[in-house]
C-alpha cells in the first residue's frame, strides 16, 4: 500500500492542477465573451466625425465618417480566409476634406486584379477606427519592391505612405472603388479560443488520470 501513495499523490495532484487550468480558461471565456459583446455594441453605434487626435485606448472600434479622396498610393497586404476570400487588403492613403492624410483599409483586392488602377474620386466614407495587431514573431518583412505586405503594421505603413499613424477600416464608401470588397470590422473577427484551451486542459486531466490508473494497476499486479 505504501508504494501506491506517491503515484496517487502525483496522479490526483496533477489532475487537480489540469482541471483548475480548465476552469480558469472557462472564466477567461466568460470574460472574453463580455469583451466581444462590448466591442460589438461599440461597432454598432452611430458613426461620428473623425476625431482630431484619436488614441487606441479611447477610440478603438469607434465608428467614424469622413469625406476623403484616395490619392492612388496604397499598400497591399496578402490575406486569406476572409469573408471575401483570398487577396490583398488595400491600405490606401486618403486626403480628407479637412486636409488630413490618413490610412483607410478599403477592403479586399482579388489576386488577379493587383495591377488594376485605383479609384481616386472624392468619396463619403464610413468605417471603424482600428489599431490591428497582425504581426507575429514569424511574420516576414514586407516585399516593398513588389508592394506585398504580410501584416497590417500601422506605424510602418504610415511611414511608408506619409500619413498620420491612423487607420480606418472601411465599411462603406460612396462612390465605391469597383475593384474592392469592403471587409468591415466585426466582433466575429476577434479571436476567442478559450473554450478550445479549456477542452484541452480537461482532456489532459482525463489522460493523466488514465495513466495514473495504469501505473497503479501495474504496481498492484507486481505485489500479488
Amino acid at each position: 500500500m505504501r508504494r501506491l501513495i506517491f503515484p496517487l499523490i502525483l496522479g490526483l495532484g496533477g489532475a487537480a492542477i489540469l482541471v483548475a487550468l480548465g476552469f480558469w480558461q472557462l472564466q477567461r471565456l466568460d470574460w472574453k465573451q463580455g469583451q466581444i459583446a462590448a466591442i460589438e455594441a461599440r461597432i454598432a453605434a452611430p458613426p461620428v466625425p473623425l476625431p482630431e487626435a484619436p488614441t487606441e485606448a479611447t477610440d478603438e472600434y469607434r465608428p467614424v465618417r469622413l469625406t476623403g479622396r484616395p490619392t492612388g498610393q496604397e499598400l497591399h497586404v496578402l490575406v486569406s480566409g476572409t469573408a471575401a476570400g483570398t487577396g490583398y487588403r488595400v491600405i490606401s492613403r486618403v486626403e480628407t476634406a479637412a486636409g488630413r492624410r490618413i490610412m483607410v483599409d478599403q477592403g479586399l483586392l482579388p489576386l488577379e486584379a493587383k495591377a488594376a488602377p485605383p479609384a481616386t474620386a472624392m468619396a463619403e466614407m464610413t468605417g471603424t477606427l482600428l489599431w490591428p495587431d497582425d504581426r507575429t514573431s514569424s511574420t516576414p518583412e514586407p516585399d516593398r519592391g513588389a508592394n506585398i505586405w504580410f501584416a497590417r503594421d500601422v506605424a510602418a505603413m504610415a511611414e511608408a505612405l506619409g500619413t498620420e499613424p491612423l487607420l480606418v477600416v472601411l465599411g462603406r464608401a460612396e462612390p465605391a472603388d469597383p475593384r474592392l470588397t469592403p471587409l468591415p470590422v466585426s466582433g466575429a473577427n476577434i479571436r476567442n479560443e478559450h473554450l478550445g484551451y479549456a477542452i484541452t486542459w480537461f482532456g489532459l486531466a482525463l489522460a493523466w488520470l488514465g495513466m495514473t490508473a495504469l501505473l497503479i494497476r501495474r504496481i498492484t499486479r507486481r505485489q500479488v
